[in-house]
Parts: C-alpha cells; structure tokens; sequence
C-alpha cells in the first residue's frame, strides 16, 4: 500500500503529488521588496525536495505590510518582475506547484530581522514606519503603538491583497494562501487581545471575524475556479482571554461557506505573553478538531520532523496534509528520505537521478539509464 503522505491531494483544480508541504519561511533577504539572488538559491533548492508543494515566504501587500525592511513584497511592478524572475528560473529545472502567502504585518511591521534582535524599529528611526492595526495596541511593551485602521484604511488594505493576487496570477502561482496567523494583521482582528474596535468590525466573534473574512471573498473572488484559495490560522493564542480554538472552528465553517480549499492550522505568535507547551506535533490536535468538526481539507504543522510521525498523523486522519519549515531548512531532501523509509516514490531531477541508493532502486519516479 501507499504511504499516506505519499499519495496526490486536490485543492480544488490543483492537484498535489503528494501531502508535503513546503511552508511559508521568512529570509529576510529582499531589497525594497524584491526577490533576489538569495530567493533563487533558496527557493530552488526546495523546489528540487520532492515536496508536493511549496509556499513562498510571507509577501507583503505593501511596503508598509513588511514584518522588516528586508521583507520581501509583490506591490509594485518593480517585485512582480523580480519574483517572476525568480519563478521562472526555478520553474525551468524543477517543476513544482508554487503557492504565494499574502500579509498584512500589521503591529508586528517595521521590525528588525531575527538576527539583528527582531526589536521594532521607531517611525523616526532610519528604515522604520508607523504601523498599522485594529486598535491602537502595541505588541510589545515600550513599542509605539499602530496607528487604529479607519474604513478608509480597511478598503486599502483589502485592496491590497487582490492586487498582490492579481500580480501572483500574472508570474504563475498555483495557489493562495491568507496570512491570518501569528500575530499578524488578520490574526490581529480575530484575537480579543489586539481588537478592542467598538464597530462592526470588532467585540462579537462574527465582527472579530469580518475583515479577515472580507479580504478572503476578495481575493476568493479575483482568483479564477479550480486555483484554490485557503487560511492560515493560529488556533489558539496560548493566553488566557486571546483567541481560541472554539473560534477557530468557527472561522473555519465561515472559510468553508465561502469556498476555503482548505485551512492551515498553526498557533501562537500573537502576545508577547503566550506560554507555549512544546513538544512534537504539539499543533496537530488543534489540526484534528477543526478537520473532525469541519470536514475542511486541514493542513498540520509544528515540530513534525520524522517521517513516521508525519505518516501516523496523517494514516490516523489527524490531517490531510503536513506543513515542514525548520525540518526542510535542515533537511531540503526530507521528502527523498520520507520516500525512502516509507517505500514510496519521490519525483528528482534528472541531473541527480544517479546518486539513488542501491538499496532504494525505485526510490526515483521516471528514471532511465543508458548502456555506456
């Protein structure tokens, strides 16, 4: 029998060679938005895993929506052409599906890159600018605090994100993944805990949920039938009166009305002040209930290193899918290495088709050899 995590999984018209997952990670490498020498590498080396999918890092609606200035965007000619070009390099040696996460950083804008500390950065200070949220709540303590979106604001920020669509159409991604996890501006308007708005737009879960809601319909609505478009979600902000994930059931119902191709299942990320309980799959159950009581196409992540595990999570309908970051930044064949323990098949460059082990000779799908 076939490995779960080795058999095709449809997202609406796409269909993925198998259930692994490339997840979104931020490089922190972009000047001004655009996609350079380092995506390249980066992206090309994923893209060559095996995986059944791969998901650009968080891309910026705006220059204002980048969680640092190093953040890459596609909201301007000028990154559209260097994202395209990008693509179209990896395209021509590994053909793999491509899908794009769409951001908004909202408080968590204007901040330094990890290795530099990940601190904000002042409006006044140099590469630093005042950022934007659901209320005038700063993330952390001593920050200055967003700027409350105004409905003129929401409007742009909406539009925003069919923009960036629209331009991921124009360089050939294949799927659409929302940003709504992790602290971050969608995240932001779901969480008690940075929403204090007193419109339509916050207090009640069905408020907390709408703008979040509006900008999928919106980006759902400019993207053509059978290209599947989905959420990431935190489904629990590990603080006590945050978000929870008895909401995240709801939100998941409301994507699903709405045609959500599936739902992607993270945490945290919201609240400096979050206490989070690590441990190996420590994701997956909240990724089980929403599957169990939504019947949304759920994808799985955190701490899913091993292939036995991935196989148990998926072979036990935990999820549909698994989503790798850190493991695939240590390992970038992880999938080769999964195929290989599973006994299952795994699609390879023909350039690397002869270091397939003895041990695993059909390891490789399609390959074929000379006599000489």
């Amino acid at each position: 029998m076939t490995a779960r995590l080795f058999e095709p999984l449809s997202l609406d018209g796409l269909t993925l060679p198998n259930r692994i997952i490339v997840a979104p990670m931020c490089q922190y490498s972009a000047h001004a938005g655009q996609a350079g020498d380092w995506h390249l590498m980066h992206l090309g080396q994923l893209a060559m895993s095996g995986a059944g999918l791969l998901t650009l890092e968080a891309t910026a609606i705006s220059p204002e929506a980048r969680i640092s200035p190093t953040d890459l965007g596609l909201y301007s000619d000028e990154t559209e052409l260097a994202l395209g070009r990008v693509l179209d390099a990896v395209r021509l040696r590994a053909p793999i599906p491509i899908a794009i996460q769409i951001n908004h950083a909202g408080r968590k804008a204007s901040s330094r890159a990890p290795w530099d500390g990940g601190s904000q950065i002042e409006p006044e200070m140099p590469d630093g600018w005042r950022t934007e949220a659901p209320s005038a709540i700063a993330h952390g303590e001593g920050e200055v605090p967003p700027h409350a979106l105004d409905s003129e604001g929401l409007k742009r920020i909406r539009d925003g994100f069919v923009e960036t669509a629209k331009r991921a159409l124009r360089i050939g991604i294949d799927g659409f993944e929302l940003h709504g996890a992790h602290g971050y501006l969608l995240h932001q308007f779901l969480s008690p805990l940075s929403n204090q708005r007193t419109d339509d737009y916050g207090g009640s879960l069905a408020n907390r949920m709408r703008f979040p809601l509006e900008c999928f319909e919106a980006v759902r609505e400019v993207v053509p039938a059978g290209k599947p478009v989905w959420m990431r979600v935190s489904a629990t902000d590990w603080v006590e009166g945050g978000w929870t994930l008895d909401e995240t059931v709801e939100l998941a119902h409301a994507l699903k009305r709405r045609g959500s191709a599936a739902i992607h299942v993270s945490t945290g990320g919201l609240s400096t002040r979050q206490e989070i309980p690590l441990s190996p799959g420590y994701q997956v159950p909240f990724a089980e209930r929403v599957k169990a009581e939504t019947g949304l196409t759920t994808i799985a992540v955190g701490l899913i290193t091993e292939a036995a595990h991935a196989e148990s999570i998926l072979a036990e309908g935990k999820a549909d899918a698994v989503s790798l970051a850190r493991a695939m930044l240590y390992d970038p064949r992880w999938p080769w290495h999964a195929a290989a323990e599973l006994g299952a098949q795994v699609s390879a460059p023909k350039q690397y088709w002869r270091c397939q082990p003895r041990q695993f000779k059909t390891l490789f799908r399609d390959t074929q050899f000379g006599q000489r």
